[in-house]
């Protein structure tokens, strides 16, 4: 179903919107991450969604600072950490319908949200945040623990 990009349906995280928080991360990150960084035991060992979900439900700060696109479906959400988008991650189901757009023109309104860090080597992800105005910042810094860049992203006013 095809909704416009409006605000209507963006409202704050609940704990028990955790498990499909965590479908959808579980999910971008063994489309998109997996690719990139070939960590077997981390994508399909360690990243499972029932305890993601479990420890999402209890993390009432990380819940705060996120916020869900819902029309009756949880299609996509967006985290916060004071100006800076810190997750935004759509279901692949849904990605190319607006739902990643309206969640951070929604954190840049509300929010004043106008910096991210993404990985270099995810190109479709650079081309979205580009498509929304975020360009490299020219800083840079490694993914902790792998050999993966992050690039700092900012979008003017």
């Amino acid at each position: 179903m095809e909704h416009s990009a409006s605000a209507p349906f963006i409202r704050p995280a609940a704990a028990q919107d955790a498990g499909r928080i965590a479908e959808v991360l579980v999910f971008n990150n063994r489309l998109n991450f997996f690719p990139i960084f070939k960590d077997e035991p981390y994508s399909f060992c360690e990243m499972q969604v029932v305890p993601l979900a479990q420890r999402l439900a209890e993390d009432q700060d990380a819940l705060s600072r996120t916020f869900v696109w819902d029309d009756g479906v949880l299609r996509g959400f967006v985290r916060l950490q004071g100006r800076e988008v810190e997750k935004l991650f759509v279901d692949p189901c849904f990605q190319g319908r607006g739902v990643g757009a309206a969640l951070l023109e929604f954190a840049a309104a509300r929010f004043g949200a106008d910096r991210l860090w993404a990985l270099e080597a995810n190109a479709g992800a650079r081309r979205f945040y580009a498509a929304h105005g975020f360009t490299p910042a020219g800083e840079s810094r490694f993914e902790e623990g792998t050999d993966q860049r992050l690039l700092l992203l900012r979008r003017q006013a």
